[in-house]
């Protein structure tokens, strides 16, 4: 297994870790865990791209660590109240619409090619920092996050619902052009 894999599933692995700090209250090795597992998305990226250690197996077992890790932190904060459950379930709704909307587009054309969105990317980085001043915020007290945490609520609302849009405009067209159907 390549060294980029391994990263990917030592953070894969790093999930109930997680989740369990969180759930009891170990605020900070969470944050310390959450920001190393961000580093470690970076760095198993660098490494496959530029020393070409890119692999089949990396190109699904990166995205799945990355998606695990975000609704595994997002549903743990929301059961903690530590996050508002509206938002929990429209991040999660979002990852599942996409990799539902992934299967179909699939069954239907039988040729998928990801590439995300630039309104995704931007939303994925937005649920990042969410979580990361989130923990930050609980892991010191003694600085006030607040107002960041309400911010960054809404702006990763705002762009969650861009993305999810656009991914189901974007599928709409891709079918549209394989079948010469109108979607409906």
């Amino acid at each position: 297994m390549s060294l980029p894999n391994l990263i990917s599933l030592a953070r894969l692995l790093a999930v109930p870790v997680m989740i369990y700090l969180i759930l009891n209250g170990y605020y900070l090795a969470a944050f310390g865990l959450f920001v190393a597992a961000g580093v470690s998305d970076a760095v198993d990226g660098y490494i496959a791209k530029k020393m070409g250690q890119a692999t089949v197996l990396g190109s699904y077992l990166d995205p799945l660590a990355d998606k695990a890790l975000l609704v595994g932190v997002y549903v743990t904060l929301g059961h903690a109240e530590l996050l508002p459950t509206w938002l929990v379930i429209l991040v999660v709704f979002r990852d599942i619409l996409i990799v539902g909307g992934v299967v179909l587009l699939h069954i239907s054309t039988n040729n998928v090619k990801m590439h995300p969105l630039i309104v995704s990317k931007i939303n994925t980085v937005a649920q990042i920092v969410l979580v990361v001043v989130v923990l930050a915020d609980l892991a010191f007290p003694q600085l006030s996050w607040s107002l960041l945490v309400m911010l960054m609520i809404y702006f990763v609302t705002a762009t969650t619902l861009a993305s999810g849009g656009a991914y189901i405009v974007s599928w709409g067209k891709n079918v549209d052009s394989k079948n010469g159907n109108d979607l409906q």
